[in-house]
């Protein structure tokens, strides 16, 4: 591998990036500000390729300055008198490290730089400014710095996707202890992107990437152990790698439970208005209950405030406002501005509670949960923890999580653990990679948009798998082969549809009645399409089902089974009522046909079959017939 040449291209794709993104953003008019640009892309273009090009000769006046000052010290030492090679050879060794330290150093500075940069960007040009100083980091051998380079050929940031690249990276990586680039590898060996399809390689790069510290390779096997993918269907290991990425999430969670009370300051803003202003008053009011309802502990203390003194418009209600009552609940528990008063806490908390706010359920769940100011009740905190969950409140689900894994106060079921942790370890900061993945989709970086849509369907995402096989049905992508998408497509419905997608199941089974990246197999489509239609009531599948029922496709002819699956898909979705009607239709049609031509025959000629007489398609015939006829006679009656 060549690093360095490695950077080099990475420049010039940088390069025409930000031009092309310069371009389209400043009309003819802005002249000025396109020289501006260009002028600071060379720039950047030459101080890199500076960089790069320096580094031999930089190497080069190193050794020698180096050989004149050991030259210096050994002279020194002769006319001291000491002779001693040993001591010679250990000063010689030293400098070594020295350089090198001083070499890490810098890169240290330069991933930092480019960390602060990317944090506080506000453009396009800004973030490609920050990659810059990754590759000047990565360069001098900064690891964290070529993670950051590899990850962006690998996901196209700014347009820089060269998987090729990406993979001599991530392999250079992995030798050097990388567990990021263990897991990276192990995704693309997974979908065979850019490397051999090799599922066996890929769980062992996950499991390496997990003992390194992977969370996504702890995600993945966690997964891949509760659905059998590759491995034994093994629910205590799925337990294992699923409770160490909640017990990470979770802790996150609590961190950012802080309560800065000093900074609130939602009381005074109203008393610079107008004291006339109560409609502005009420407006802001409103603003505000908004933001305290996305969870904004500060907000929701002054809110509380506001409700307990009656200020501004407002009633004095101790009881009518559950963000505030919890927000104060908060500050007798932790006691921030007040002395730790879990009595107090409990109160606001039951009274929060009982209006439904699912923090405060949840706060009194862990009450009772570890026994703060409460004796330990298992059962109320299994109690006020699943009402929480039912809001989607995270913590709650952990915890429950947590006393479905142990058996604590319910019967242990890791099952049911299994999936509560999963739905915790989904909350991890790698889920914004939906949002730059739905971006790139929507800007047409088709690619970009599968590989991390794809990497999100690997660590067990239904939404992420459904979105995958979407776009691999399109056949648009360009990173893999075309006949591999069918395949890979139906792999990712088939686990969208086991995951609880009612579409992906019905798409799973068009997969197997077309013959789409599979044989044909009418048996297993129909088992599909029961399962849409009994447990997710789709209305797609029980007329599908219907027209196999009718043709017996399959399964055993039943025109009254079928009858009675297309009346359903009626009413189930208005938007079946057309076909419906069609096929009803048909199925009067070819009924009175059948009257017509063989019944009055039976006993001059054999029964014999719309197949054989009018071909296979005489189905599509009758509805062309009928679809005519309804012309016609909508064309005489309003003629």
């Amino acid at each position: 591998m060549k690093p360095l040449f490695l950077l080099i291209e990475i420049l010039l794709i940088l390069g025409v990036t930000i031009k092309t993104i310069e371009a389209e953003k400043h009309s003819k008019k802005q002249k000025g500000r396109n020289v501006t640009t260009q002028v600071s892309v060379n720039k950047v273009k030459q101080d890199l390729s500076n960089i790069l090009e320096q580094g031999k000769p930089i190497n080069i006046i190193s050794k020698k300055e180096n050989l004149l000052e050991n030259k210096k010290n050994q002279h020194k030492l002769r006319r001291k008198g000491i002779r001693n090679k040993d001591l010679w050879k250990r000063n010689k060794d030293h400098l070594k490290p020295q350089a090198k330290n001083n070499s890490t150093e810098e890169g240290d500075q330069l991933f930092k730089t480019g960390i602060k940069i990317l944090q506080q960007s506000k453009s396009q040009k800004q973030k490609a400014e920050a990659y810059i100083f990754f590759a000047k980091a990565a360069d001098m051998g900064n690891l964290k710095a070529k993670e950051k380079m590899a990850d962006a050929l690998l996901f196209g940031n700014f347009g820089m996707q060269n998987i090729t690249a990406a993979i001599q990276l991530y392999e250079s990586l992995a030798k050097e202890g990388s567990y990021k680039a263990q897991n990276a590898l192990g995704f693309l060996s997974s979908y065979g992107i850019g490397m051999e399809y090799n599922q066996a390689k890929a769980l062992i790069y996950y499991t390496f990437g997990s003992a390194g510290g992977s969370m996504m390779s702890q995600m993945i096997l966690g997964y891949r152990y509760l659905s059998g993918i590759n491995v034994l269907q093994n629910c205590e290991v799925a337990l294992s790698h699923y409770k160490k990425v909640a017990d990470y999430i979770a802790d996150k969670l609590e961190k950012s439970e802080g309560i800065p009370v000093e900074k609130v300051r939602l009381t005074e803003r109203p008393e610079n208005l107008s004291s006339n202003s109560e409609i502005l008053d009420w407006d802001i009011y409103q603003y505000y209950k908004f933001l305290a309802e996305r969870g904004d502990v500060q907000i929701q203390v002054s809110l509380g405030q506001l409700h307990l003194i009656g200020r501004k418009g407002l009633d004095q209600d101790y009881y009518g406002n559950a963000i505030g009552l919890h927000g104060l609940g908060l500050l007798y528990f932790y006691g921030k501005g007040v002395p730790v008063n879990y009595a107090e806490a409990l109160k606001y908390f039951q009274k929060a509670a009982e209006k439904g706010w699912p923090n405060a359920q949840f706060q009194l769940g862990f009450m009772y949960y570890s026994g703060s100011g409460v004796w330990k009740d298992y059962k109320l905190a299994f109690k006020y923890f699943y009402l929480a969950s039912q809001s989607g409140q995270p913590l709650a689900i952990y915890y429950l999580a947590e006393m479905y894994a142990t058996g604590t106060g319910v019967l242990r079921s890791c099952r049911t653990a299994v999936e509560l942790y999963k739905g915790v370890c989904e909350l991890g900061h790698w889920a914004e990679s939906f949002l730059t993945a739905y971006f790139a989709y929507k800007n047409g970086d088709i690619d970009s948009s599968l590989v991390q849509y794809a990497l999100l369907a690997e660590m067990g995402y239904e939404v992420a798998q459904s979105n995958s096989a979407f776009i691999l049905e399109t056949k648009k992508a360009k990173i893999l082969e075309k006949e591999k998408m069918y395949p890979m497509a139906l792999l990712l419905w088939n686990r969208a549809a086991i995951q609880g997608n009612a579409f992906a199941r019905v798409k799973t089974g068009d997969y197997h009645y077309y013959g789409f990246g599979t044989k044909k197999d009418y048996h297993t489509a129909a088992t599909h399409y029961s399962i849409a239609a009994d447990k997710y009531h789709s209305a797609q599948a029980m007329f599908n089902l219907g027209y196999m029922y009718e043709h017996g496709l399959g399964i055993t002819k039943d025109i009254h089974l079928a009858r009675r699956l297309y009346d359903m898909a009626a009413q189930t979705s208005p938007d079946a009522h057309i076909p419906v009607f069609l096929a009803l239709m048909k199925l009067q049609t070819v009924h009175l046909l059948q009257d017509i031509l063989f019944f009055n025959f039976t006993k001059r000629w054999k029964w014999m079959t719309l197949d054989n007489t009018v071909g296979p398609y005489w189905d599509l015939f009758v509805i062309g017939l009928i679809v005519a006829v309804l012309i016609f006679l909508l064309k005489n009656r309003y003629g």
